[in-house]
């Protein structure tokens, strides 16, 4: 079952997302469909906000207004998921589900049931290829394979900076 189960992406109302989460549980219990649901997420992200000179680490939607579901799709089902309170319908052309393909998952980095293979080891000289320190080259400091990410030391301003990067952000130094 596990092999046939795709990853797809709802479009929301904003501010809906936990609502729609719950409703769509809802949904399939109430069909007797929970053995096709496999996950419902609203990938989040660690944001470092500052108040009254005080800093705090928030939790933040990375994207505002999606949800991500995994389970076993048919035809029957669009129905009954985008008339589900809340959801506006599936991303994809017209309006159809188009599942995310592996590429995507894996920079997404939402399902941690994938294993990845990397070459990568704890000490290798890496160049930043993507995002705003590309060009920088460092050291793998920590290496989490299952999570694609790592931290990598760079030589920033005369100081050796740790760096939390994805995987597909770094390629090996020459």
């Amino acid at each position: 079952m596990e092999e046939e189960a795709k990853w797809y992406v709802l479009h929301t109302y904003s501010g809906y997302e936990n609502m729609v989460r719950d409703n769509l549980r809802m949904v399939f219990e109430k069909n007797n469909m929970l053995d096709r649901l496999l996950e419902i997420t609203i990938p989040m992200e660690d944001v470092v906000e500052e108040k009254n000179g005080k800093r705090k680490i928030v939790q933040r939607r990375k994207f505002p207004c999606y949800v991500l579901i995994k389970m076993l799709y048919n035809n029957n089902m669009w129905h009954m998921i985008t008339n589900t309170r809340g959801v506006t319908g599936f991303v994809g052309p017209q309006g159809r589900p188009l599942p995310l393909t592996e590429d995507e998952i894996k920079r997404l980095g939402i399902d941690k049931g994938v294993a990845v293979e990397t070459d990568y080891r704890v000490g290798d000289r890496v160049k930043v290829v993507q995002g705003p320190l590309e060009g920088f080259v460092g050291e793998i400091e920590t290496l989490d394979a299952a999570a694609s990410k790592c931290r990598v030391i760079v030589s920033m301003f005369g100081r050796e900076t740790p760096v939390d990067l994805e995987l597909y952000q770094i390629d090996k130094a020459e």
